[in-house]
């Protein structure tokens, strides 16, 4: 299962929805975090991502590191070892150019290329802080105070009624205008919960960060599917 759905937000689809859909007080909160979110070049942000599925009797926690450059399409993403830390063994990367992406599996050393999908419906992480902007309609909720934070909180329904999901649950840190948590319900009654840790807009990285480096990785098994 965990394989899965690791990156199942990073993956989601999207389609166009009408304006007359959203709420407006949703709209205007969620349009302050894209407006400050692209005035930056690069964000590196620390999460948790935890998964419970009741139905299994599962919840397991994972720690991970995100990195994108949203104008050039580039971005770069770190999951470690479940339980552990990025000071520990990294489990799982995705990674773009904005042309090739690899999926890079390190229990199995293998690594999976494809071309970046040119479709409008395709996601990737480069633009995980603006995802509602296609693909929801939305409503906000309320405020609430998480671990000290005040938080906004937006309700996002898909447009597209054969998603396996069917509601992200946004925390919107009200004092910094950036997204705090997303919370995914599946169908199956699973959750999908992301929390970022820290955010940073400083970091500064050479392209050659996203992009997958065969010879740094002896033995490699390249699946190239393009």
């Amino acid at each position: 299962m965990k394989s899965a759905i690791i990156f199942f937000l990073l993956t989601t689809g999207t389609m166009t929805a009408a304006m007359a859909q959203k709420d407006d007080q949703a709209k205007a909160i969620l349009n302050e975090v894209s407006r400050k979110y692209k005035t930056y070049d690069i964000v590196k942000t620390n999460f948790t991502y935890t998964l419970e599925s009741p139905q299994a009797n599962v919840k397991e926690t994972q720690t991970g590191t995100l990195v994108a450059k949203s104008k050039a399409n580039k971005f770069k993403v770190i999951l470690y070892t479940e339980g552990g830390s990025k000071a520990q063994s990294v489990a799982q990367e995705l990674i773009s150019d904005g042309k090739q992406q690899w999926t890079y599996l390190k229990k199995d050393n293998e690594v999976q290329l494809n071309d970046v999908s040119s479709n409008d419906d395709a996601l990737n992480p480069a633009h995980i802080f603006t995802i509602y902007e296609k693909g929801f309609k939305y409503i906000y909720t309320g405020e609430a105070r998480v671990n000290g934070i005040t938080c906004q909180t937006i309700d996002m329904t898909p447009t597209d009624d054969k998603k396996t999901f069917f509601k992200v649950r946004l925390m919107i840190d009200k004092a910094k205008k950036q997204i705090y948590s997303a919370l995914i319900f599946d169908k199956n009654g699973n959750k999908y919960t992301y929390t970022m840790q820290t955010f940073s807009t400083n970091t500064t990285v050479p392209d050659t960060f996203f992009a997958f480096d065969v010879k740094a990785h002896p033995g490699v098994e390249v699946v190239d599917l393009r």
